[in-house]
């Protein structure tokens, strides 16, 4: 049976289409840091992502190479992340996408090391001949957050976004975005291949208790 996180982390990948606590556990991830706009076509955010893919589907695919993952099993690759935020920005401002900075991420399954990343990152840009150097080894450790399943173009997102922060004010709790804790995205959802207003998303938000 191959692993797969979506199935595995429902409490994570499947929230309701209403407001829920969670407290997100410390993981690791492939990372790519950048800033812009990221429906701008051959972008650095869809060059970003091209690049997180080749990463991870190097990892994924290691067990039929010469470099052996020690724990290693088969798995299916996670969905894209995003984590945003812009300058001066209190929460997202949707209409000025060109401010926006960054990091998308790809989950990674806890048996990858960093010596066994730098492989990855080091043979897809072999084999893929795509400069693969941006993509970082990241730790991040979420901790208690806000999360709902949005239903829609990402443009619709504020009314989401209201929905958690009214839930927050009910329950004893505040948003606590900062530099560090950053509005989350999870695309469940191919936007290639999905209407907009199918997409669906999840939203994850950092908070603390009154």
């Amino acid at each position: 049976m191959v692993f797969d996180f979506k199935k595995e982390y429902k409490e994570f990948y499947m929230p309701k289409n209403k407001p829920e606590i969670v407290n997100v556990p410390k993981a690791n991830y492939i990372a790519v840091k950048g800033m812009g706009d990221p429906n701008e076509v051959g972008g650095a955010y869809q060059r970003a992502i091209g690049v997180l893919y080749a990463v991870a589907y190097t990892l994924k695919m290691s067990y039929k190479t010469d470099h052996k993952i020690e724990g290693f099993f088969e798995y299916v690759v996670p969905p894209l992340e995003g984590f945003w935020w812009q300058d001066g920005t209190k929460g997202v401002n949707y209409t000025d996408k060109s401010s926006f900075y960054w990091i998308s991420v790809i989950r990674l399954p806890d048996f990858i090391t960093k010596k066994d990343f730098a492989w990855a990152v080091e043979t897809a840009t072999k084999k893929k001949k795509l400069d693969c150097s941006s993509a970082e080894f990241m730790t991040i450790d979420e901790g208690l957050c806000v999360q709902i399943m949005h239903l829609g173009s990402f443009d619709d997102e504020p009314a989401t976004v209201a929905l958690m922060d009214k839930y927050l004010a009910e329950n004893g709790y505040a948003n606590d975005i900062t530099a560090t804790r950053l509005h989350h995205e999870i695309y469940m959802s191919d936007a290639r291949k999905v209407a907009p207003e199918k997409w669906k998303t999840v939203i994850r938000h950092p908070i603390k208790k009154i």
